[in-house]
């Protein structure tokens, strides 16, 4: 699979275009994530018969509340996390509102890839999903239509090669706190289009992330998701004979396999809890209190 690849939003026609409107409606947030972007340019029967079955899962009662505990547990367990203002982050009222915005969304997509990564991985490896769904009416009532609904504003960002080089210092820092090698995600390329509000903002968040308090809370996200997924009311159909039954090829299948094994560990387990911090700082969070 070529990663390089992607399908942009603005770009999708067809049938592909339904599925990235389905997909920022469902996840509440108006931004196609680079998974979707890539999975869609290399294989794109393979991503749409998968969206059909994973796309229960972020429908109900029981996935809000996850979305709400998976925030509440990152920032419960960081003190002191600093507050912004335009001013704090060397930014116009204007800019800091559009940063606020995007902060959101980000701040909404992260329980919501946190859930996809580990249901794909598991499915796709047949291994357990849906195996232990609590008899609770949550688990298939539906998602409250107020929660999340138009909070974010839709992310831009400097492409990978043109980061300001007055960043290079803070760059390697995130780089190599998150063990990213070269790439460079999309939340601090985001933040990038403000250099001096990312400079301030991982300066002092850095000690935050590097405590032994950040670990808890990736810790318990990692639980959060994990059972949500063990617990699910639906079991996706993904395992390898799934995917030979919809006539995909066995290099295609270890290809996506790869893909979506390789997402759910590695630096994502600490750039997914990130994102709430970052929103909390500019008060861009969302609801914290239990569903």
């Amino acid at each position: 699979m070529d990663t390089s690849e992607q399908l942009y939003d603005r770009e999708a026609t067809g049938w592909r275009r339904g599925l990235y409107d389905d997909v920022k409606h469902t996840f509440r947030a108006p931004v196609v994530n680079w998974i979707f972007r890539t999975a869609v340019a290399n294989e794109p029967e393979f991503t749409r018969y998968a969206w059909g079955q994973v796309k229960p899962l972020f429908e109900t009662r029981a996935f809000a509340r996850l979305t709400v505990e998976y925030r509440d547990a990152v920032l419960s367990e960081l003190d002191d996390l600093p507050a912004y203002d335009p001013a704090a982050l060397g930014v116009s009222p204007a800019a800091f509102a559009e940063l606020r915005g995007q902060l959101a969304t980000f701040d909404v997509v992260a329980p919501r890839l946190a859930v996809l990564f580990e249901a794909m991985d598991r499915g796709l490896h047949g291994e357990a999903v849906g195996t232990d769904t609590a008899d609770d009416p949550a688990t298939t009532a539906p998602f409250p239509d107020w929660l999340d609904r138009d909070r974010g504003a839709p992310p831009s960002m400097v492409a990978p090669d043109a980061v300001p080089g007055e960043l290079s210092g803070t760059v390697e820092s995130v780089r190599e706190f998150h063990g990213l090698g070269s790439n460079l995600p999309s939340i601090y390329r985001c933040l990038a289009q403000w250099p001096a509000a990312l400079d301030r903002l991982w300066g002092d968040v850095e000690p935050a992330l590097e405590s032994a308090a950040f670990d808890r809370a990736c810790d318990r996200v990692d639980d959060l998701a994990s059972g949500f997924v063990t617990g699910a009311p639906y079991r996706p159909r993904l395992a390898p004979d799934d995917l030979r039954g919809i006539g995909m090829e066995e290099d295609s299948i270890e290809d996506v396999q790869e893909l979506f094994r390789e997402f759910n560990s590695g630096p994502v387990e600490t750039v997914l809890p990130a994102l709430p911090v970052f929103a909390a700082t500019v008060g861009a969070g969302g609801e914290r209190a239990p569903l």
